[in-house]
């Protein structure tokens, strides 16, 4: 606590004591813009040693100079431009002048916007998303594992917190592999500048927003990547962090002005409780914590009610999409942010952008809690969050329950069941992104007790419900930890690495029961691809029964049926209750065998699922 209370009235002080060591011209963001934006008000954030002595002036057809805005801290300008239409892409020079100094100039470029209408594409529950964290994944760059004048020096793969070497590279030379499994799209956690002195690597303390880690590689790299996905069929889910921002960001060492983060009497974490925020009859102390809580005493808590902040982050991730063609966005920690900002920067942005796709992630504890954050008028929130979907923790959780649970009128089985039954509050419960674990929390191997029957089930779920599914990386080949301490998981992903004792990513490096479940999820995630019914199809369920789950996704073209058994043992079922979605079906056809079987009794082991694709009834 005392090191915590310490750095936070550092970062005050620090606000306004810098002046010695800053450049008369340290930087301008954004560094450059784009004719034919929607919105065509930019506001310029500029850097120095008293910048705010000095006059500001430019002249370029179809630019004008609004406002120039002088805040608490002399070392920042704030100026309001306004871009014409039909403004020609060109080059010119901003001045800031002080009588009896040398002007300071610094070029300003106003690039042609790409119109190329394919270029952003968006995520849909058509897609299978793959989670990494670029660090652990692959290290294509050894010559960037440590940058001269960063905070934190060197790799060490031996220690769970330091940094291990992966960078942007090492993804780019593992596509195929993606590819193979039936991926189609990719999302990394943040791979933007995170310069902290230590446990940087996850890349949620931001110290940069307009820089790819120097450890990860440049931001024409990152172009390069999303440009080899969408060459391949990729898309690419850029993570953003609205909330909170690395303490050694020069906007937190020499801030614009108090408010730009939260500040308190001594450090106060968030209460880290969703509640305090939907809670009709809640305390407005309880909900303060909440919302204006640091997250981290690394990680300042941003003021969104600021409209300098809200300009601030809402350009930088137009510029990121308009810059390198990103196809959607992930967004860190939903709930801690402040709400109506968050509704208004999801139309900004979708106004550029209209196939931009956006989700949130809330990790909530019920249907009601999640859908409380989403778009639509089913949870009365009082306002649209224009918020299209979450990542859905709670079916997470249920299908955890299910596979590990022991049934009751509520729980095993049933609790997927009643879970996805409350569908009806969310506006598209088809657009939240359904998931068995992530990078924050136990790998899934590890939370069915390294059952393999419940692993092929949990995968099986995964690819069959409705939603967009995430992959975490490594689970296609039965990479195992607790979540106590995180870093367990998230190791290196073997053969990642020069000199790697085996590479998984080739059939060679991996075990029997490695190459089993990889190709087991293989198999379905390409039959997935290759089926509408799974993408975009409805979902009918039905009551358990004795233990045994039945569901269908189906379309005009395909109905595919899944049956889970939750009983420890091989358990049968005829069919004849089903009759309503098999319609008039005999046969079909396991999808993992490929085998045609008859639909009169079905028999399935243990804690097994099987997948049956219905074909039509004979004449």
């Amino acid at each position: 606590m005392k090191k915590s209370l310490l750095l936070t009235v550092c970062c005050v002080m620090l606000a306004f004591g810098l002046r010695a060591q800053i450049p008369a011209l340290e930087r301008i963001e954004p560094m450059f813009w784009w004719a034919g934006m929607a919105n065509p008000n930019l506001q310029l954030i500029v850097h120095g040693n008293n910048i705010a002595s000095r006059q500001v002036q430019l002249s370029y057809p179809g630019v004008k100079l609004v406002a120039v805005h002088k805040v608490e801290n002399s070392n920042y300008l704030f100026i309001d431009l306004k871009l014409f239409s039909g403004i020609v892409p060109g080059t010119f020079p901003i001045k800031f002048v002080k009588k009896g100094e040398k002007d300071l100039t610094y070029s300003y470029s106003i690039k042609a916007r790409n119109h190329d209408a394919n270029r952003i594409q968006g995520v849909t529950n058509k897609d299978l998303i793959y989670l990494l964290m670029p660090d652990r994944f692959s290290n294509g760059d050894p010559g960037n594992d440590t940058k001269t004048g960063m905070l934190e020096q060197g790799v060490n793969r031996d220690s769970m917190y330091a940094r291990h070497g992966g960078d942007i590279q090492g993804l780019m030379n593992h596509l195929d592999y993606l590819k193979d499994l039936g991926v189609t799209a990719v999302w990394m956690t943040p791979e933007i500048e995170n310069d902290e002195p230590h446990a940087s690597y996850h890349g949620y303390a931001v110290t940069d927003y307009y820089k790819i880690d120097p450890r990860y590689g440049t931001n024409e790299l990152y172009k390069q990547y999303v440009e080899k996905c969408h060459a391949m069929g990729l898309k690419v889910i850029k993570d953003l962090v609205h909330n909170h921002i690395g303490t050694e960001s020069y906007l937190i060492k020499d801030m614009p002005m108090k408010s730009w983060v939260h500040q308190w009497p001594k450090y106060t974490n968030s209460n880290f409780r969703d509640m305090a925020v939907e809670d009709p009859h809640g305390s407005a102390l309880d909900k303060k914590i909440m919302l204006d809580g640091w997250f981290d005493h690394r990680m300042a808590d941003l003021d969104e009610t600021n409209p300098y902040v809200q300009n601030y982050l809402t350009q930088n991730h137009i510029w990121w999409v308009e810059y390198a063609g990103i196809d959607g966005f992930r967004l860190d920690t939903y709930p801690y942010n402040d709400a109506a900002y968050m509704a208004k920067w999801a139309q900004d942005v979708t106004k550029e952008f209209p196939r931009l796709s956006i989700f949130g992630e809330t990790l909530v504890w019920s249907v009601a809690n999640q859908a409380f954050f989403v778009q639509g008028d089913k949870v009365n929130r009082g306002f649209d969050t224009h918020l299209p979907g979450v990542t859905d923790g709670v079916v997470k959780d249920a299908i955890i329950e299910t596979l590990n649970g022991k049934e009751s009128w509520t729980d095993g089985v049933n609790r997927l069941y009643a879970v996805l039954a409350q569908d009806f509050l969310y506006a598209d419960p088809t657009k939240n992104t359904i998931f068995l674990d992530n990078h924050d929390m136990s790998r899934f191997l590890s939370t069915v007790h390294e059952d393999y029957a419940k692993y092929k089930s949990g995968m099986a779920m995964l690819l069959t419900l409705r939603g967009v599914p995430q992959l975490y990386y490594g689970d296609e080949i039965l990479m195992k930890g607790e979540s106590n301490p995180d870093g367990l998981v998230r190791e290196d992903f073997a053969g990642g690495w020069k000199g790697d004792k085996a590479n998984k990513f080739t059939a060679a490096g991996r075990n029997e029961k490695e190459n089993d479940a990889f190709n087991y999820v293989r198999k379905l995630a390409n039959y997935r691809k290759n089926t509408t019914a799974l993408q975009t199809g409805k979902l009918m369920q039905f009551i358990p029964q004795k233990g045994i789950y039945v569901y269908f996704r189906y379309d005009d073209k395909k109905s595919v049926m899944m049956v889970y058994n939750s009983n420890e043992k091989e358990a049968s079922t005829t069919t004849d209750y089903f009759a309503e979605r098999i319609n008039g079906a005999k046969k079909a056809k396991n999808v993992i065998s490929d085998e045609t079987i008859n639909l009169d009794k079905l028999t399935i082991p243990g804690k097994s699922t099987l997948i049956l694709e219905l074909l039509p009834a004979t004449k």
